[in-house]
């Protein structure tokens, strides 16, 4: 197992990051002067009220929303040196993403959607590691089912599977409870962080669940924004999965 302890080493680096856009009333300031340094295997809670810039600084770190100003690196890429064909390989090649939305491809199995970004990199055993991921989250029997046959719980371990097949360096979790009940929220969670600390992948996790970003090792509090407070805090005892 790879361990998941930061070093001086940054995997996300903003500098004064500026977002604005275009509306009919005005410009819309979303992003006002953010610098956040995380390290390599760090776990970071991302959290504030709503309107408050934390999905828009996650699609910024993924590079899939390009900033107004500032400066954005992730793993040592400059992600704006980087055109739209290079973004989606560095994205294939380091970063995975879980989103509250399970964003599965309907009409594809279990196994065909972890594959995706495999068979996208060119790897000749996409289905192999498919497979292997796809137990990992407990879904080994299930590798034939389409998304429609799934739970809820299922369909966000798939998506986690996906995340992980492809070992990024880091993963980008956008509020990955939102559609889930509790129970099968937890036990998500309790399998995303021990994967994390099995791969020594770096977290940046967004939620407005207090308990949810003490898990983290660190909450990066947003208003209107700006870093309203970056607290490092000891995260809360993680339980054993079972699957």
């Amino acid at each position: 197992m790879i361990s998941a302890s930061t070093s001086n080493q940054s995997i996300v680096r903003l500098e004064d990051v500026h977002l604005t856009l275009a509306s009919a009333s005005g410009a819309v300031n979303i992003l006002r002067g953010i610098s956040l340094d995380v390290a390599a295997g760090e776990t970071v809670g991302i959290v504030g009220p709503s309107g408050s810039g934390k999905s828009t600084l996650m699609m910024v770190a993924a590079g899939l929303e390009r900033p107004s100003t500032g400066r954005v690196l992730v793993a040592g890429s400059d992600l704006g040196r980087l055109d739209e064909d290079a973004l989606a390989r560095f994205r294939r090649d380091h970063v995975g993403i879980v989103f509250q939305a399970f964003h599965l491809v309907p009409t594809m199995t279990a196994l065909e959607n972890v594959a995706i970004p495999l068979e996208f990199a060119g790897r000749g055993d996409a289905f192999d590691r498919a497979r292997e991921a796809l137990q990992a989250v407990g879904l080994g029997h299930r590798l034939g089912h389409y998304p429609g046959q799934l739970s809820g719980g299922e369909q966000q371990r798939t998506a986690l599977a996906r995340a992980f097949a492809v070992h990024p360096r880091l993963l980008l979790a956008d509020e990955p409870t939102g559609n889930l009940d509790r129970a099968t929220g937890e036990h998500v969670i309790d399998l995303m962080f021990e994967l994390r600390q099995r791969h020594g992948t770096s977290l940046l996790l967004i939620t407005h669940d207090p308990d949810l970003a003490g898990r983290c090792e660190r909450i990066v509090r947003l208003s209107d924004g700006m870093v309203a407070e970056d607290t490092r805090v000891a995260p809360a005892p993680r339980r054993a999965v079972s699957r």
